[in-house]
């Protein structure tokens, strides 16, 4: 199955590669046509974007999630999750080059892994441009490597029953493919999450398949819907089922409301994702919209200048 998927995105990023030619020779036809800003910033809720900052250019970002608005751990006696905290990132991503995008990011976590550093890029293989149908959609590639610094339980067959260095860490590989049609923003993610380690009744290397959509409200106000569903097998769903603390997996949902202004983005959102990365949410979302385990969480968005490019 993981050879298969690499293939595909091998196939894919090479095909997509080969079509972004006119980037790359003497013809300046596309450059000269302007790019389609197809969301705001490099995140709709959970999903990233094809969008890149910019050469020289950074943008800073928080993220929080809070408690369950309902359910056992919801409702008025915790002010509907916002007497808690599930998880907060703090991330910034730096353009090096007109499409390339570093990330360094922290992020508390929300189970057994906690203490989370990432590190990752983002590359924009090719930019949806107007009124060019030879650049019909935007592609971008994302990886990132994480590291989980909290303390190792002595335990065995916990979620972090780390006994290396190489147990600690995962990884995420993502295609990112866009399009914007009229004022409306589709998108589509295929991902793959690989882990260090993972308890005996798991999978390594988990398949998910993501989507997010972006509909204009009012001017500077949008409605942004992401999902992903994941593809575990039916032999970890049912062996955490039958644990003396069972689990059962939720796709993870997240719908917002995005508010545009000079310089800032700002997400209010609702997810049942208690975790902000890719590599936490995809294999562990525990929690379910019908049982009132969503969430009030908001993403500030802040874009700085760093430097001037020289060939701008």
């Amino acid at each position: 199955m993981k050879k298969l998927i690499a293939g595909l995105l091998l196939t894919v990023s090479t095909t997509l590669v080969a079509q972004d030619s006119l980037f790359n020779t003497g013809d300046n036809t596309a450059a000269t046509k302007a790019p389609v800003k197809i969301f705001n910033s490099q995140k709709a809720i959970n999903a990233n974007t094809t969008e890149v900052v910019g050469k020289g250019k950074m943008e800073f970002k928080v993220m929080h999630n809070f408690g369950d608005i309902g359910g056992d751990f919801g409702g008025l006696k915790n002010f509907f999750g916002l007497d808690n905290a599930t998880d907060i990132k703090i991330a910034f991503e730096i353009g090096l080059g007109k499409r390339l995008d570093v990330l360094f990011a922290r992020a508390k976590g929300a189970s057994q892994q906690q203490k989370l550093w990432e590190m990752g890029i983002k590359y924009q293989l090719l930019q949806q441009l107007e009124n060019d149908p030879s650049h019909p959609v935007s592609v971008a590639f994302f990886a990132n490597a994480v590291i989980a610094a909290n303390k190792a339980s002595a335990s065995d067959n916990l979620d972090h029953s780390f006994r290396n260095i190489s147990d600690r860490t995962s990884n995420t590989l993502q295609l990112i493919i866009a399009k914007k049609i009229g004022k409306v923003s589709l998108q589509l993610n295929p991902t793959v999450v690989t882990r260090g380690y993972v308890i005996s009744y798991d999978q390594k290397s988990i398949f998910a398949a993501g989507a997010a959509l972006k509909l204009p409200v009012m001017r500077n106000l949008n409605l942004v819907v992401d999902y992903f569903h994941s593809f575990r097998s039916q032999s970890s769903k049912d062996s955490f089922a039958v644990q003396a603390t069972p689990l059962k997996f939720f796709d993870p949902l997240g719908i917002g409301f995005e508010i545009v202004t000079p310089g800032h983005v700002f997400h209010l959102n609702f997810t049942n994702t208690t975790e902000t990365l890719e590599n936490r949410y995809i294999t562990r979302t525990v929690t379910s919209w019908g049982k009132g385990q969503f969430r009030w969480g908001f993403t500030i968005t802040r874009q700085f200048s760093l430097w001037r490019p020289k060939d701008k």
